[in-house]
Protein backbone atom coordinates (compact mmCIF):
# COMPACT_ATOMS: atom_id res chain seq x y z
CA UNK A 1 0.00 0.00 0.00
CA UNK A 2 1.79 3.29 -0.75
CA UNK A 3 0.43 6.67 -1.22
CA UNK A 4 1.42 8.81 -3.64
CA UNK A 5 3.19 12.31 -1.90
CA UNK A 6 3.63 15.68 -2.50
CA UNK A 7 4.70 18.87 -0.56
CA UNK A 8 2.34 21.86 -0.01
CA UNK A 9 2.91 24.30 -1.86
CA UNK A 10 2.38 27.98 -0.34
CA UNK A 11 1.25 30.81 -2.58
CA UNK A 12 3.80 33.58 -2.95
CA UNK A 13 1.25 36.33 -3.12
CA UNK A 14 0.85 35.34 0.46
CA UNK A 15 3.54 35.76 1.52
CA UNK A 16 4.09 39.26 0.52
CA UNK A 17 0.43 40.10 1.38
CA UNK A 18 0.40 38.71 4.64
CA UNK A 19 4.13 38.71 5.78
CA UNK A 20 5.73 41.81 4.08
CA UNK A 21 7.45 39.73 1.86
CA UNK A 22 9.04 41.96 -1.39
CA UNK A 23 10.48 40.83 -4.41
CA UNK A 24 13.28 43.33 -6.49
CA UNK A 25 14.30 42.49 -9.75
CA UNK A 26 16.95 43.83 -11.97
CA UNK A 27 16.48 46.15 -14.82
CA UNK A 28 14.95 44.16 -17.70
CA UNK A 29 11.79 43.95 -19.10
CA UNK A 30 11.53 39.84 -19.49
CA UNK A 31 11.94 39.42 -15.40
CA UNK A 32 13.19 35.78 -16.34
CA UNK A 33 14.80 33.72 -13.62
CA UNK A 34 18.46 33.24 -15.29
CA UNK A 35 22.10 34.00 -14.95
CA UNK A 36 21.69 37.84 -15.85
CA UNK A 37 18.51 38.37 -14.76
CA UNK A 38 17.74 36.63 -11.58
CA UNK A 39 14.88 37.76 -9.57
CA UNK A 40 16.09 38.97 -5.72
CA UNK A 41 14.89 38.22 -2.85
CA UNK A 42 15.08 40.17 0.26
CA UNK A 43 17.04 37.69 2.31
CA UNK A 44 15.82 36.54 5.65
CA UNK A 45 18.08 38.88 7.95
CA UNK A 46 16.51 41.56 6.33
CA UNK A 47 12.65 40.66 7.30
CA UNK A 48 12.35 40.73 11.39
CA UNK A 49 8.86 39.10 11.09
CA UNK A 50 10.81 35.90 9.51
CA UNK A 51 13.31 35.46 11.44
CA UNK A 52 11.43 32.71 13.11
CA UNK A 53 9.57 31.41 10.77
CA UNK A 54 8.42 28.56 13.76
CA UNK A 55 5.75 31.33 14.97
CA UNK A 56 4.31 31.10 11.87
CA UNK A 57 3.27 27.67 11.77
CA UNK A 58 0.35 25.98 12.63
CA UNK A 59 0.50 25.72 16.03
CA UNK A 60 -0.69 29.55 16.66
CA UNK A 61 -3.34 29.13 14.19
CA UNK A 62 -1.77 30.20 10.77
CA UNK A 63 -2.19 28.16 8.07
CA UNK A 64 1.04 27.77 6.41
CA UNK A 65 4.02 25.73 8.08
CA UNK A 66 7.76 27.44 8.79
CA UNK A 67 9.08 24.78 6.52
CA UNK A 68 7.83 26.25 3.43
CA UNK A 69 9.96 29.08 3.30
CA UNK A 70 13.03 27.82 5.28
CA UNK A 71 15.31 30.09 2.78
CA UNK A 72 14.75 32.77 0.17
CA UNK A 73 18.26 33.45 -0.33
CA UNK A 74 18.31 33.07 -4.65
CA UNK A 75 20.77 35.53 -4.99
CA UNK A 76 23.75 33.92 -2.78
CA UNK A 77 22.89 30.58 -4.42
CA UNK A 78 23.18 32.10 -8.20
CA UNK A 79 26.32 34.06 -6.84
CA UNK A 80 28.08 30.71 -5.83
CA UNK A 81 26.99 28.74 -9.34
CA UNK A 82 29.91 29.43 -12.26
CA UNK A 83 28.56 30.83 -15.79
CA UNK A 84 27.63 28.12 -17.77
CA UNK A 85 26.53 25.24 -15.46
CA UNK A 86 23.06 24.13 -15.89
CA UNK A 87 21.87 22.72 -13.02
CA UNK A 88 20.93 25.21 -11.29
CA UNK A 89 18.42 25.14 -8.33
CA UNK A 90 15.96 27.78 -6.74
CA UNK A 91 14.97 27.27 -2.79
CA UNK A 92 11.72 29.36 -3.71
CA UNK A 93 9.08 29.66 -1.34
CA UNK A 94 6.62 26.91 -2.13
CA UNK A 95 9.33 24.81 -3.01
CA UNK A 96 12.46 23.66 -4.93
CA UNK A 97 12.70 25.08 -8.41
CA UNK A 98 15.39 23.57 -10.51
CA UNK A 99 16.70 25.32 -13.78
CA UNK A 100 16.97 23.44 -17.20
CA UNK A 101 18.12 24.96 -20.89
CA UNK A 102 16.02 22.43 -22.46
CA UNK A 103 12.23 23.22 -22.82
CA UNK A 104 10.25 19.90 -21.65
CA UNK A 105 6.42 20.43 -21.31
CA UNK A 106 4.83 17.56 -18.82
CA UNK A 107 2.70 15.15 -21.05
CA UNK A 108 -0.96 14.82 -20.44
CA UNK A 109 -0.55 11.18 -19.56
CA UNK A 110 1.92 9.87 -17.37
CA UNK A 111 4.06 6.91 -18.44
CA UNK A 112 3.88 4.82 -15.57
CA UNK A 113 0.47 4.68 -14.24
CA UNK A 114 -0.37 4.42 -10.39
CA UNK A 115 -1.55 0.82 -9.22
CA UNK A 116 -4.69 0.03 -7.46
CA UNK A 117 -4.10 -0.73 -4.05
CA UNK A 118 -5.96 -4.64 -3.26
CA UNK A 119 -5.64 -7.64 -0.68
CA UNK A 120 -8.40 -10.03 -1.85
CA UNK A 121 -8.89 -10.96 -5.64
CA UNK A 122 -12.41 -11.80 -6.82
CA UNK A 123 -12.55 -15.13 -4.91
CA UNK A 124 -11.88 -13.67 -1.76
CA UNK A 125 -8.36 -15.53 -1.39
CA UNK A 126 -5.52 -13.10 -0.32
CA UNK A 127 -3.14 -11.88 -2.61
CA UNK A 128 0.61 -13.02 -1.95
CA UNK A 129 2.95 -10.57 0.26
CA UNK A 130 -0.13 -8.95 0.94
CA UNK A 131 -0.28 -5.41 3.40
CA UNK A 132 -3.01 -4.72 5.03
CA UNK A 133 -4.24 -4.15 8.37
CA UNK A 134 -5.16 -6.84 10.53
CA UNK A 135 -8.79 -7.42 11.22
CA UNK A 136 -10.29 -10.12 14.50
CA UNK A 137 -13.30 -11.97 13.45
CA UNK A 138 -15.56 -9.86 15.57
CA UNK A 139 -14.63 -6.57 13.25
CA UNK A 140 -14.89 -9.02 10.00
CA UNK A 141 -17.95 -10.28 11.18
CA UNK A 142 -19.86 -6.74 11.72
CA UNK A 143 -18.58 -5.82 8.61
CA UNK A 144 -20.10 -8.56 6.50
CA UNK A 145 -23.12 -8.51 8.24
CA UNK A 146 -23.74 -4.78 7.77
CA UNK A 147 -22.70 -5.17 4.14
CA UNK A 148 -25.63 -7.74 4.39
CA UNK A 149 -27.86 -5.38 5.78
CA UNK A 150 -27.43 -2.89 3.50
CA UNK A 151 -28.23 -5.38 0.43
CA UNK A 152 -31.96 -6.06 2.44
CA UNK A 153 -32.06 -2.58 3.25
CA UNK A 154 -31.86 -1.60 -0.39
CA UNK A 155 -34.18 -4.00 -1.83
CA UNK A 156 -36.81 -3.75 0.52
CA UNK A 157 -36.87 0.54 0.50
CA UNK A 158 -36.64 0.00 -3.02
CA UNK A 159 -39.85 -2.12 -3.32
CA UNK A 160 -41.35 0.19 -1.49
CA UNK A 161 -40.74 3.54 -3.28
CA UNK A 162 -41.85 1.21 -6.29
CA UNK A 163 -44.79 0.79 -5.04
CA UNK A 164 -45.85 4.55 -3.94
CA UNK A 165 -45.31 4.11 -0.62
CA UNK A 166 -41.95 6.31 -0.42
CA UNK A 167 -41.31 9.38 -3.49
CA UNK A 168 -37.85 8.27 -3.77
CA UNK A 169 -35.02 6.37 -2.83
CA UNK A 170 -31.49 5.56 -4.13
CA UNK A 171 -29.05 2.49 -3.30
CA UNK A 172 -25.91 1.49 -2.56
CA UNK A 173 -25.66 -1.50 -4.60
CA UNK A 174 -21.95 -2.39 -5.10
CA UNK A 175 -20.27 0.15 -3.09
CA UNK A 176 -21.51 -1.73 -0.35
CA UNK A 177 -17.67 -2.34 0.90
CA UNK A 178 -16.80 1.63 0.94
CA UNK A 179 -19.48 2.36 2.92
CA UNK A 180 -18.63 -0.36 5.95
CA UNK A 181 -14.80 -0.51 5.39
CA UNK A 182 -14.07 2.87 5.92
CA UNK A 183 -16.84 3.69 8.39
CA UNK A 184 -15.29 0.74 10.36
CA UNK A 185 -11.68 1.87 9.86
CA UNK A 186 -12.85 5.22 11.27
CA UNK A 187 -13.53 6.41 15.06
CA UNK A 188 -17.33 7.75 16.36
CA UNK A 189 -15.51 11.37 16.96
CA UNK A 190 -14.33 11.25 13.16
CA UNK A 191 -16.94 13.99 11.69
CA UNK A 192 -18.65 12.77 8.24
CA UNK A 193 -19.65 14.99 5.41
CA UNK A 194 -21.38 12.43 3.44
CA UNK A 195 -22.69 12.84 0.06
CA UNK A 196 -26.02 10.14 -0.19
CA UNK A 197 -24.82 7.03 -1.32
CA UNK A 198 -23.21 6.64 2.42
CA UNK A 199 -25.72 5.17 4.45
CA UNK A 200 -23.91 2.35 5.28
CA UNK A 201 -21.66 4.85 8.19
CA UNK A 202 -24.48 5.42 9.63
CA UNK A 203 -25.69 1.61 9.87
CA UNK A 204 -22.02 1.40 11.57
CA UNK A 205 -22.36 3.89 14.01
CA UNK A 206 -25.64 2.31 15.50
CA UNK A 207 -28.44 4.28 13.09
CA UNK A 208 -31.32 1.63 13.60
CA UNK A 209 -33.42 0.40 11.36
CA UNK A 210 -36.32 2.27 12.68
CA UNK A 211 -34.46 5.44 12.02
CA UNK A 212 -34.20 5.30 8.82
CA UNK A 213 -37.62 4.16 8.05
CA UNK A 214 -38.75 7.40 9.74
CA UNK A 215 -36.32 9.54 7.50
CA UNK A 216 -37.88 8.00 4.31
CA UNK A 217 -41.12 8.10 5.07
CA UNK A 218 -41.17 11.47 6.83
CA UNK A 219 -42.44 11.39 10.16
CA UNK A 220 -42.99 12.92 13.33
CA UNK A 221 -39.95 11.25 14.93
CA UNK A 222 -38.00 11.58 11.28
CA UNK A 223 -34.54 14.06 12.93
CA UNK A 224 -35.37 16.49 9.73
CA UNK A 225 -39.21 16.71 10.71
CA UNK A 226 -39.83 15.35 7.06
CA UNK A 227 -38.40 18.29 5.16
CA UNK A 228 -35.66 16.93 3.66
CA UNK A 229 -36.42 13.69 0.55
CA UNK A 230 -36.39 10.33 1.69
CA UNK A 231 -32.62 8.93 1.90
CA UNK A 232 -31.08 12.23 3.24
CA UNK A 233 -29.82 11.25 6.38
CA UNK A 234 -28.70 13.13 9.34
CA UNK A 235 -27.65 12.48 13.00
CA UNK A 236 -26.31 14.80 15.69
CA UNK A 237 -25.32 11.69 18.01
CA UNK A 238 -23.11 10.23 15.16
CA UNK A 239 -21.50 13.01 13.92
CA UNK A 240 -22.84 12.63 10.37
CA UNK A 241 -23.60 15.97 8.56
CA UNK A 242 -27.50 15.64 7.16
CA UNK A 243 -27.41 14.65 3.68
CA UNK A 244 -27.50 17.20 0.80
CA UNK A 245 -28.13 16.47 -3.16
CA UNK A 246 -26.52 19.45 -4.17
CA UNK A 247 -22.84 17.76 -5.54
CA UNK A 248 -19.85 18.56 -3.86
CA UNK A 249 -20.91 21.41 -1.37
CA UNK A 250 -19.87 19.02 0.91
CA UNK A 251 -16.15 19.03 0.46
CA UNK A 252 -14.90 22.19 1.20
CA UNK A 253 -17.34 22.11 4.85
CA UNK A 254 -15.33 19.04 5.52
CA UNK A 255 -12.00 20.79 5.18
CA UNK A 256 -13.42 23.66 7.55
CA UNK A 257 -14.95 20.93 10.29
CA UNK A 258 -11.19 19.68 9.99
CA UNK A 259 -9.56 22.65 10.20
CA UNK A 260 -11.45 23.39 13.08
CA UNK A 261 -10.45 19.70 14.75
CA UNK A 262 -7.08 20.77 14.26
CA UNK A 263 -6.87 24.03 16.22
CA UNK A 264 -8.36 22.35 18.75
CA UNK A 265 -6.32 19.66 19.03
CA UNK A 266 -8.78 17.01 18.78
CA UNK A 267 -7.84 13.17 18.03
CA UNK A 268 -9.81 13.10 15.37
CA UNK A 269 -10.00 13.72 11.50
CA UNK A 270 -13.41 14.75 8.84
CA UNK A 271 -14.03 12.49 6.45
CA UNK A 272 -15.81 13.35 3.42
CA UNK A 273 -17.67 10.96 0.38
CA UNK A 274 -18.04 12.18 -3.16
CA UNK A 275 -18.72 10.55 -6.60
CA UNK A 276 -16.76 11.23 -9.38
CA UNK A 277 -19.07 13.75 -10.83
CA UNK A 278 -18.31 15.68 -7.82
CA UNK A 279 -14.50 15.79 -8.94
CA UNK A 280 -15.69 18.05 -11.60
CA UNK A 281 -17.55 20.59 -9.66
CA UNK A 282 -15.35 23.63 -8.31
CA UNK A 283 -15.98 23.24 -5.04
CA UNK A 284 -14.03 19.59 -4.83
CA UNK A 285 -10.27 21.61 -6.35
CA UNK A 286 -11.07 24.42 -3.81
CA UNK A 287 -11.69 22.10 -1.01
CA UNK A 288 -8.42 20.23 -1.90
CA UNK A 289 -6.16 23.57 -2.31
CA UNK A 290 -7.91 24.75 1.17
CA UNK A 291 -7.14 21.41 2.65
CA UNK A 292 -2.89 21.39 1.28
CA UNK A 293 -2.28 25.04 2.03
CA UNK A 294 -3.83 24.90 6.26
CA UNK A 295 -2.54 21.24 6.46
CA UNK A 296 -6.18 19.84 7.58
CA UNK A 297 -6.97 16.11 8.92
CA UNK A 298 -9.30 15.75 6.62
CA UNK A 299 -10.11 12.57 4.55
CA UNK A 300 -11.67 12.41 1.08
CA UNK A 301 -13.27 9.31 -0.22
CA UNK A 302 -14.18 9.17 -3.94
CA UNK A 303 -16.31 6.92 -4.84
CA UNK A 304 -15.39 6.60 -9.01
CA UNK A 305 -17.89 4.04 -9.90
CA UNK A 306 -18.00 4.71 -13.92
CA UNK A 307 -21.33 6.98 -14.09
CA UNK A 308 -22.34 10.78 -12.70
CA UNK A 309 -25.93 9.61 -13.44
CA UNK A 310 -25.64 9.30 -17.45
CA UNK A 311 -22.21 10.66 -17.72
CA UNK A 312 -19.38 8.02 -17.89
CA UNK A 313 -16.18 9.61 -16.76
CA UNK A 314 -14.53 9.10 -20.22
CA UNK A 315 -16.73 12.43 -20.85
CA UNK A 316 -15.76 14.20 -17.54
CA UNK A 317 -12.36 14.08 -17.70
CA UNK A 318 -8.77 12.71 -19.39
CA UNK A 319 -6.87 12.61 -16.10
CA UNK A 320 -5.97 9.00 -14.56
CA UNK A 321 -8.67 8.76 -12.64
CA UNK A 322 -9.05 11.08 -9.49
CA UNK A 323 -5.59 10.24 -7.14
CA UNK A 324 -3.28 11.84 -9.80
CA UNK A 325 -5.42 15.70 -8.72
CA UNK A 326 -4.71 14.92 -5.42
CA UNK A 327 -0.85 14.71 -5.99
CA UNK A 328 -1.34 18.10 -8.42
CA UNK A 329 -2.54 20.17 -4.97
CA UNK A 330 -0.16 18.78 -2.68
CA UNK A 331 -1.94 15.96 -1.33
CA UNK A 332 -1.67 12.65 -0.31
CA UNK A 333 -3.39 10.09 -2.61
CA UNK A 334 -3.84 6.18 -3.40
CA UNK A 335 -5.77 4.45 -5.63
CA UNK A 336 -8.12 1.46 -4.03
CA UNK A 337 -9.90 -1.47 -4.98
CA UNK A 338 -13.26 0.04 -3.45
CA UNK A 339 -14.73 -3.27 -3.92
CA UNK A 340 -12.13 -5.02 -1.87
CA UNK A 341 -13.24 -4.56 2.15
CA UNK A 342 -9.93 -5.06 2.97
CA UNK A 343 -8.01 -2.98 1.23
CA UNK A 344 -10.77 -0.11 2.01
CA UNK A 345 -10.75 -0.89 5.80
CA UNK A 346 -6.43 -0.68 5.12
CA UNK A 347 -6.56 2.49 2.93
CA UNK A 348 -8.51 4.48 5.45
CA UNK A 349 -7.06 3.30 8.50
CA UNK A 350 -3.97 4.59 7.61
CA UNK A 351 -5.11 7.53 6.05
CA UNK A 352 -6.83 8.21 9.38
CA UNK A 353 -3.17 7.99 11.07
CA UNK A 354 -1.35 10.13 8.44
CA UNK A 355 -4.31 13.14 8.78
CA UNK A 356 -4.45 13.38 12.53
CA UNK A 357 -0.46 12.42 13.61
CA UNK A 358 0.95 13.92 10.42
CA UNK A 359 -1.83 16.85 10.25
CA UNK A 360 -2.09 16.32 6.62
CA UNK A 361 -4.99 15.30 4.05
CA UNK A 362 -5.24 12.14 2.63
CA UNK A 363 -7.31 11.49 -0.82
CA UNK A 364 -8.63 7.80 -1.58
CA UNK A 365 -10.29 7.07 -5.11
CA UNK A 366 -12.02 3.94 -4.53
CA UNK A 367 -12.46 2.42 -7.97
CA UNK A 368 -16.47 0.56 -7.96
CA UNK A 369 -18.94 0.22 -10.33
CA UNK A 370 -22.54 1.33 -9.30
CA UNK A 371 -24.12 -1.72 -10.17
CA UNK A 372 -28.01 0.24 -9.55
CA UNK A 373 -29.37 2.55 -10.92
CA UNK A 374 -28.52 6.01 -10.03
CA UNK A 375 -32.22 6.12 -8.10
CA UNK A 376 -35.31 5.55 -8.64
CA UNK A 377 -35.40 8.26 -11.36
CA UNK A 378 -33.10 6.31 -13.61
CA UNK A 379 -32.79 3.96 -15.92
CA UNK A 380 -29.39 2.93 -16.36
CA UNK A 381 -30.20 0.30 -19.17
CA UNK A 382 -30.76 3.47 -21.59
CA UNK A 383 -26.92 4.43 -21.60
CA UNK A 384 -25.04 1.32 -20.68
CA UNK A 385 -25.43 -2.22 -21.49
CA UNK A 386 -26.91 -4.50 -19.13
CA UNK A 387 -24.28 -7.23 -19.65
CA UNK A 388 -22.01 -5.21 -18.53
CA UNK A 389 -24.00 -4.10 -14.95
CA UNK A 390 -24.85 -8.15 -14.80
CA UNK A 391 -21.02 -8.77 -14.82
CA UNK A 392 -20.05 -6.69 -11.90
CA UNK A 393 -22.87 -7.63 -9.78
CA UNK A 394 -21.99 -11.17 -10.24
CA UNK A 395 -18.19 -11.55 -10.81
CA UNK A 396 -17.11 -8.46 -8.78
CA UNK A 397 -19.85 -7.98 -5.76
CA UNK A 398 -17.96 -6.94 -2.79
CA UNK A 399 -20.47 -8.76 -0.15
CA UNK A 400 -19.75 -12.16 -1.69
CA UNK A 401 -15.97 -11.43 -2.02
CA UNK A 402 -15.52 -10.72 1.65
CA UNK A 403 -18.04 -13.55 2.94
CA UNK A 404 -15.78 -16.04 0.78
CA UNK A 405 -12.50 -14.73 3.06
CA UNK A 406 -14.80 -15.12 6.42
CA UNK A 407 -15.70 -18.36 5.35
CA UNK A 408 -12.50 -19.35 4.71
CA UNK A 409 -11.53 -18.17 7.98
CA UNK A 410 -14.29 -20.00 9.86
CA UNK A 411 -15.67 -17.91 11.04
CA UNK A 412 -19.35 -17.71 9.26
CA UNK A 413 -21.10 -20.29 7.33
CA UNK A 414 -24.36 -20.90 5.61
CA UNK A 415 -26.80 -21.21 8.54
CA UNK A 416 -25.38 -17.90 9.81
CA UNK A 417 -26.37 -16.19 6.87
CA UNK A 418 -29.95 -17.36 6.64
CA UNK A 419 -30.62 -16.49 10.16
CA UNK A 420 -29.30 -13.12 9.84
CA UNK A 421 -31.37 -12.36 6.73
CA UNK A 422 -34.21 -13.80 7.80
CA UNK A 423 -33.74 -11.60 11.12
CA UNK A 424 -32.82 -8.23 9.42
CA UNK A 425 -35.87 -8.97 6.79
CA UNK A 426 -38.34 -9.21 9.64
CA UNK A 427 -37.10 -6.12 11.77
CA UNK A 428 -37.06 -4.02 8.60
CA UNK A 429 -40.49 -4.94 7.64
CA UNK A 430 -42.22 -3.98 11.18
CA UNK A 431 -40.10 -0.98 11.20
CA UNK A 432 -41.45 -0.06 7.61
CA UNK A 433 -45.29 -0.93 9.11
CA UNK A 434 -44.35 1.20 12.09
CA UNK A 435 -43.33 4.64 10.03
CA UNK A 436 -45.93 4.22 7.75
CA UNK A 437 -48.50 4.66 10.32
CA UNK A 438 -46.90 7.31 12.12
CA UNK A 439 -48.42 10.60 12.87
CA UNK A 440 -46.67 13.17 10.23
CA UNK A 441 -44.97 16.15 11.35
CA UNK A 442 -47.52 19.47 11.77
CA UNK A 443 -47.08 22.27 9.30
CA UNK A 444 -45.86 24.82 11.43
CA UNK A 445 -42.51 22.27 11.31
CA UNK A 446 -41.69 23.97 7.75
CA UNK A 447 -41.27 27.14 9.35
CA UNK A 448 -39.34 26.41 12.78
CA UNK A 449 -35.74 26.05 13.91
CA UNK A 450 -34.08 28.68 11.21
CA UNK A 451 -34.66 31.97 13.08
CA UNK A 452 -35.20 32.26 17.06
CA UNK A 453 -38.19 34.34 16.36
CA UNK A 454 -40.06 34.12 13.07
CA UNK A 455 -40.12 36.65 11.25
CA UNK A 456 -42.74 38.24 9.55
CA UNK A 457 -42.65 37.33 6.38
CA UNK A 458 -42.14 33.57 7.23
CA UNK A 459 -45.71 34.04 9.49
CA UNK A 460 -47.37 35.81 6.70
CA UNK A 461 -46.38 32.68 4.24
CA UNK A 462 -47.35 30.39 6.93
CA UNK A 463 -51.04 31.79 6.98
CA UNK A 464 -50.57 31.62 3.09
CA UNK A 465 -50.52 28.15 3.35
CA UNK A 466 -53.10 27.56 5.84
CA UNK A 467 -55.77 29.69 3.65
CA UNK A 468 -54.78 27.60 0.53
CA UNK A 469 -55.23 24.26 2.32
CA UNK A 470 -58.62 25.07 3.68
CA UNK A 471 -59.43 25.83 0.03
CA UNK A 472 -58.20 22.75 -1.38
CA UNK A 473 -58.62 19.94 0.87
CA UNK A 474 -58.18 17.30 -1.67
CA UNK A 475 -55.12 18.59 -3.09
CA UNK A 476 -52.81 18.27 0.37
CA UNK A 477 -52.07 14.73 2.12
CA UNK A 478 -54.82 13.97 5.29
CA UNK A 479 -52.44 12.66 7.43
CA UNK A 480 -50.68 15.90 8.04
CA UNK A 481 -51.81 17.54 10.78
CA UNK A 482 -52.38 21.55 10.33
Amino acid sequence: MAFCSKNSRTIINNLKSKLGLSRLMNQGSDGCLNNTNPCRFLPLTTLPQLRNPDSYSHKTGHSFCSQRFQSTTSEQQFASLPNGEHSQELDFPGGKVVFSPEMRFLSESPCVYNNCYRVLDDNGQLIGNSNFVQVSEEIAVKMYSSMATLQILDTIFYEAQRQGRISFYLTTIGEEAINIASAAALTSDDIVFPQYREPGVLLWRGFTLQEFANQCFGNKADYGKGRQMPIHYGSNKHNYFTVSSTIATQIPHAVGAAYSLKMDKKDACAVTFFGDGGTSEGDFHAALNFAAVTESPVIFICRNNGWAISTPTSDQFRSEGIAVRGQAYGVRSIRVDGNDALAMYSAVHAAREMAINEHRPVLIEAITYRVGHHSTSDDSTKYRPADEIEWWRMARDPVTRFRKWIETNGWWGSEAESQLRSSIRNELLQAIQIAERAEKPPVNELFTDVYDNIPSNLRDQEKLLRETINRHPADYPADVPF
